[in-house]
């Protein structure tokens, strides 16, 4: 179930965006737990780093991720 913003796996969310490659090994294992956010910075090789929040809701939805460069 997709549809826009809302994706029915982590996995579909990240793709969305193309992130799968740019988190490397910060990939989030077991998922994220409902009305939950996940906000973190990996090491891109940039002077601050990349900044990606995932938020997965009550449905058990994730919403399409937030990202950008740091700086």
């Amino acid at each position: 179930m997709k549809s826009g913003n809302w994706f029915a796996s982590l996995h579909e969310a990240l793709l969305s965006e193309d992130l799968l490659e740019v988190m490397g090994d910060h990939l989030i294992t077991g998922g994220i737990n409902y009305r939950e956010t996940c906000s973190f910075t990996v090491d891109d090789g940039s002077k601050y780093g990349y900044f990606i929040s995932i938020y997965r809701d009550e449905r058990g939805l994730y919403e399409r991720p937030i990202h950008y460069t740091r700086g």
